[in-house]
C-alpha cells in the first residue's frame, strides 16, 4: 500500500489522476515538478526532511495541502509539513494490547477535557483513570478541522492531528503514556464525509460522487480503488505509526458501498491481518444506525468484521425511563419491560416498527452472540452534545438514578462505555462548538437554531431557551471540565460508587461474562432486576421496593443497605443493590 507522503522513506507523492502536471511547492524555492506514475499517482524527485512544509500545485493552480499530510500546522488552508512517524522513542515494547470486548472504555474530547485542551494535559489525567479502572481511553476525532476548537467531526485532513492538540507527536506522547499506565486507546475517525471548510480532496480526484448523497452532502466514491485505499490506509496507520488499539468509526451506516465487497469487510480483513503482523489485537467499533447484527459478523460469513458496534438502543431505554423524555426517537422507550428487551435482546427495534422512523427497523440478534459486542452507555457526546442546551443528565436526575444508569451500563453483558465526567456526575454541560469562518459560521449558528424547532426542545426546555451559539469561545468554554467537582459531595460519593461498580465488573466473571444466555432481566413496578450468574443486579426506580431474589448477601450498595428477608430484599428507590446468590 502506498505510504502518507512524510514517511521518509519513499518520495513524496500524491495521487491527481485528472490532472496534466502537478508541482510541489516549497516554501523559498521554485516550484518542484514531479513524475507521472501509473493509476494516476505523481512522485517528487527526492524525499523531504522531517518538519518541512509543501503544498502541491495542481495544473498551476493555488497550493493545496496534502490529502495525506500528516500535520497542519499553519491551519486546514496552509501548507502541510512532514512528519517522521519513526522518530519517536516509543517505551511500549512490553505492551500486549487490549482487546476492546469487554474493556471498560471512557469517552473524551481533547479540547474540553482538562483547561489546556491538549494531549500532553490529558496524560496529567491519565492516573485518574487508572484509578477509575479504565482499561480503553476512546478519544474523538483528531483529524485536523478547521479553526482551534471543534467537535473533530468535520476533519478535513485525514491523516493529519490536531495542530491546536499538540500535533502527531503529542498523541504519540499519549498513547505511550497510556500504554505505560496499562491503558488502551481507541480513536475515533470519520470517513463517511469531510467537513465543508478546507476540503480540497475533490480538486485532486474522483473522491465524492452524486450518485449518492448522505447527511452532508455527495457521498465518498467507494468504488473507486484509490479512495478505498485513501481509507484503509489511513486506518492501518494510526494501528502502525501511533500504536493505538481500536478505531471507532463513525456513522457507518453513510458509508454507501455499492462493490461486490463491503469496505468494512475489506478494512476489517486489513486491520486482521495488521493485527498478526504486530502480535496484539486491534479492534474496530462501528457505529451503526441499522440495528443489524451484519456488523459484527465475521467477513468469513459474509458480514462486516467489526469488533463491535455502538448500541444506541440501551440509552435510549434507560435515558427515556429515569427522564421521562419522550420526545423525537424516544418515542418508542421509555417503561421498565423496554429496558429488559434492550439488556436481553440488545436492539429495540429487531425487526419492529419505529414510530420515529416510520418503519420497521432492525434485525434480531442470535442468541450466541457475544454481549460484548455491543457498546452501551448511558451518556456520549452525541447524547449529551446534541441536545439543544448540552446537559448531561446529571442536571436533571438526582445522584440514586444516576446510580441506577451506571449500575446498568457496567453490569451488564455489553461493552460499556462512559463519557468523560460521568463518573462523577459532571454538572459542566457538552455543548456544541466550532470555530468557522464567519459565513460557514453564521450558517451553523443559524441550522441549530432551526433544530431546537423541530426535534422537540421546545416543549422539553420552554420556547424561551436560547439555544448556544456554536461560534462562541464561551459555549467552548463552558463545556470544559471542571475538575474541583470530583471532591465535593454529592460527587465524591457517585466517583466512588463508579470506581466499585467498574471494580466488581473486573473482579466477578460472571459480570464481565458477554454470554447473553445467563443473563436475565425480570421487570417489576418500579424495580428491575437484571440476573447475571450468581448475581442479581436490583434497580429500584421509584418507591419502597420489595423485589424477589435467593440471594444471600449484600456485594455492594447505594442508598440505604438493603433488608434480606426470607426469598426477597427490601430497600428504597432510588437505589442500587448487588446481591449474591445462595449456591
Amino acid at each position: 500500500m502506498n505510504e502518507p507522503s512524510a514517511n521518509l522513506t519513499g518520495p513524496v507523492r500524491v495521487w491527481a489522476p485528472h490532472a496534466s502536471a502537478v508541482d510541489l511547492v516549497l516554501e523559498g524555492r521554485p516550484p518542484v515538478p514531479m513524475t507521472a506514475e501509473d493509476a494516476g499517482w505523481w512522485a517528487a524527485p527526492e524525499p523531504l526532511p522531517s518538519g518541512t512544509d509543501y503544498a502541491f500545485s495542481l495544473d498551476g493552480g493555488p497550493p493545496r495541502p496534502d490529502p495525506r499530510s500528516p500535520w497542519q500546522p499553519h491551519g486546514v488552508h496552509g501548507m502541510s509539513r512532514t512528519f517522521d512517524a519513526g522518530g519517536h522513542a516509543w517505551s511500549d515494547g512490553g505492551w500486549a494490547g487490549r482487546s476492546v470486548l469487554g474493556s471498560v472504555v471512557y469517552e473524551l474530547h481533547v479540547g474540553t477535557f482538562t483547561p489546556e485542551g491538549t494531549l500532553d494535559a490529558a496524560v496529567g489525567r491519565l492516573d485518574h483513570l487508572v484509578r477509575l479502572g479504565i482499561d480503553m481511553v476512546e478519544l474523538m476525532p483528531v483529524a485536523a478541522f478547521p479553526g482551534e476548537r471543534g467537535w473533530g467531526y468535520d476533519g478535513v485532513a485525514l491523516y493529519a492531528v490536531q495542530d491546536a492538540y499538540g500535533g502527531p507527536a503529542a498523541l504519540q506522547r499519549f498513547v505511550d503514556a497510556a500504554h505505560a499506565r496499562g491503558v488502551a486507546v481507541c480513536l475515533d475517525v470519520v470517513y463517511n464525509h469531510l467537513g465543508p471548510d478546507g476540503n480540497y480532496l475533490a480538486e485532486f480526484g474522483p473522491y465524492f460522487t452524486e450518485r449518492h448523497h448522505t447527511p452532508w452532502g455527495a457521498a465518498v466514491d467507494l468504488g473507486v480503488t484509490e479512495v478505498r485505499r485513501f481509507v484503509i490506509d489511513n486506518a492501518l496507520r494510526w494501528f502502525r505509526d501511533f500504536h493505538l488499539d481500536a478505531l471507532r468509526l463513525d456513522a457507518v451506516h453513510a458509508l454507501v458501498d455499492d462493490s461486490p465487497r463491503h469496505l468494512l469487510a475489506e478494512l476489517a480483513d486489513a486491520v486482521d491481518a495488521l493485527g498478526r503482523e504486530v502480535g496484539r489485537p486491534l479492534s474496530l467499533v462501528a457505529e451503526s444506525d441499522l440495528n443489524d447484527p451484519v456488523m459484527v459478523t465475521p467477513t468469513a460469513e459474509g458480514g462486516r468484521g467489526m469488533t463491535a458496534q455502538w448500541d444506541d438502543d440501551v440509552h435510549h431505554a434507560l435515558h427515556a425511563l429515569l427522564t421521562g423524555e419522550r420526545q423525537g426517537y424516544y418515542a418508542d422507550f421509555g417503561d421498565v419491560a423496554t429496558l429488559a428487551k434492550a439488556l436481553t435482546d440488545v436492539f429495540v427495534h429487531d425487526g419492529t416498527y419505529s414510530t420515529f422512523r416510520e418503519q420497521t427497523w432492525g434485525a434480531p440478534v442470535p442468541e450466541d452472540v457475544d454481549g460484548r459486542r455491543f457498546v452501551v452507555f448511558s451518556q456520549n457526546h452525541d447524547q449529551v452534545g446534541n441536545r439543544a442546551l448540552g446537559d448531561r443528565p446529571s442536571r436533571a436526575l438526582e445522584p440514586g438514578l444516576l446510580a441506577v444508569a451506571a449500575a446498568v451500563v457496567l453490569l451488564g453483558t455489553g461493552t460499556p462505555m462512559l463519557f468523560m465526567g460521568e463518573e462523577w456526575g459532571a454538572t459542566t454541560p457538552f455543548q456544541y462548538f466550532t470555530d468557522h469562518e464567519p459565513g460557514l459560521g453564521e450558517a451553523v449558528r443559524e441550522g441549530r437554531t432551526r433544530e431546537f424547532g423541530t426535534h422537540g426542545w421546545a416543549e422539553l426546555y420552554g420556547h424561551d431557551i436560547e439555544v448556544p451559539d456554536p461560534q462562541a469561545p464561551e459555549t467552548f468554554r463552558a463545556s470544559r471540565l471542571d475538575w474541583g467537582e470530583p471532591d465535593r459531595e454529592p460527587h465524591a460519593a457517585l466517583l466512588e460508587l463508579y470506581r466499585s461498580l467498574v471494580a466488581l465488573r473486573h473482579a466477578e466473571p460472571d459480570i464481565a461474562s458477554g454470554d447473553r444466555t445467563a443473563t436475565t432481566v425480570e421487570p417489576g413496578d418500579g424495580w428491575l432486576v437484571l440476573r447475571r450468574g450468581g448475581l442479581d443486579v436490583v434497580l429500584a426506580l421509584r418507591g419502597d421496593v420489595e423485589v424477589p431474589t435467593s440471594a444471600a448477601e449484600a456485594v455492594l450498595t447505594w442508598n440505604d443497605e438493603p433488608r434480606l428477608l426470607p426469598g426477597r430484599v427490601r430497600f428504597p428507590a432510588p437505589g442500587v443493590a448487588v446481591l449474591r446468590r445462595r449456591p
